[in-house]
């Protein structure tokens, strides 16, 4: 089974999208989920292939895929939120 790779992204790809790569890195760890999870830009996000995108609703507007969930985050740092929005897709 190939490994499943994530993208978080956010407008240049080394602010936000490192604190939510790190934030979904610790929720997969703590669930002992093994996963590949990539910070990037918008640009990267909208060829690159993955599984899973996970940034903000002004960046998911850019993205627009049709072959890949886009997870709109409000918070980058919740936990809570993050989990409860990212573990449906991993289950």
């Amino acid at each position: 089974m190939n490994k499943l790779k994530i993208l978080t992204v956010c407008g240049v790809g080394s602010g936000t999208s490192l604190i939510l790569r790190m934030t979904v890195e610790d929720i997969l760890n703590e669930n002992g989920i093994k996963a590949d999870v990539s910070a990037c830009d918008a640009g990267t996000a909208v060829s690159e292939p993955c599984d899973l995108i996970l940034t903000s609703k002004e960046i998911a507007k850019i993205i627009r895929r049709d072959d890949v969930p886009v997870v709109i985050i409000d918070n980058f740092i919740n936990k809570n939120e993050i989990s409860g929005k990212l573990m449906p897709f991993i289950k």
